[in-house]
């Protein structure tokens, strides 16, 4: 469904669980998206920019990813349709102009109902993850969310989290260097969890590269466990 001319776009609904690619809005600047869990957001095979290209029957077109999801993660994602939209929406990527929301489901649940998390983070190249630091130093980055306890229910909390940083698996492992594992995180909880990653891009907010206008999608997680848990009612605030 296409929502030009309207300052703000919002779309609520489930997306499939699959590895397919939903356009939930396209104009001749922009693609909003659902990202399949498994899919990588990079252009290449199979990645993200190629699915676009496909639903949009242009296999040749320009379509570049500005902002990206791990692998394991599904959710909202908006890609570029020419270098200066992308250029633009890069821009406000860069001046925290641009809301990225998720949410998450953790083990246990954080001893504040809201807050922030502040860290030094580093790469692990050898094993692909990110370990919170305590000292700056080579390769070391900072790292900021928000976040607010949205309910908990049978040993795990549904989180809302804004990323006012965006590292590699920034959320993953702030979150498990508190003991609040993700639920389904294979790499960084160790639990035995059968069931994907509870990591969800929700909502987008961001201005229109070309009109300015500002544009806003929500995307609700699967129907799949454990984000049933949370469903049917508004979760209560413990």
């Amino acid at each position: 469904m296409c929502y030009n001319h309207l300052k703000t776009a919002r779309m609520s609904g489930h997306a499939e669980w699959r590895n397919s690619m939903e356009l939930i809005y396209r104009d001749s600047a922009i693609v909003v998206c659902v990202k399949p869990s498994g899919v990588l957001s990079t252009d290449e095979p199979g990645g993200v920019p190629e699915l676009a290209r496909e639903a949009l029957g242009e296999p040749e077109g320009c379509v570049r990813t500005v902002h990206r999801l791990d692998r394991v993660v599904g959710g909202l994602m908006v890609l570029a349709r020419s270098p200066e939209a992308a250029s633009e929406l890069s821009r406000q990527i860069r001046e925290n102009l641009f809301e990225k929301d998720y949410l998450a489901v953790v083990h246990w649940r954080p001893d504040e109902p809201s807050g922030v998390f502040r860290d030094l983070l580093q790469r692990d190249p050898a094993e692909r993850k990110t370990r919170v630091v305590k000292t700056p130093g080579k390769g070391v980055q900072a790292a900021v969310l928000a976040y607010e306890t949205l309910g908990s229910r049978e040993g795990i909390s549904l989180v809302k989290i804004r990323l006012l940083t965006g590292r590699t698996h920034q959320i993953r492992a702030q979150f498990s260097s508190r003991g609040l594992p993700l639920v389904g995180d294979r790499k960084y909880s160790l639990y035995p969890d059968e069931c994907p990653i509870a990591l969800w891009s929700h909502r987008l907010r961001f201005s229109h590269p070309l009109t300015g206008e500002v544009m806003e999608f929500i995307r609700e997680p699967p129907e799949l466990f454990p984000w049933t848990v949370f469903a049917g009612e508004p979760p209560h605030n413990p």
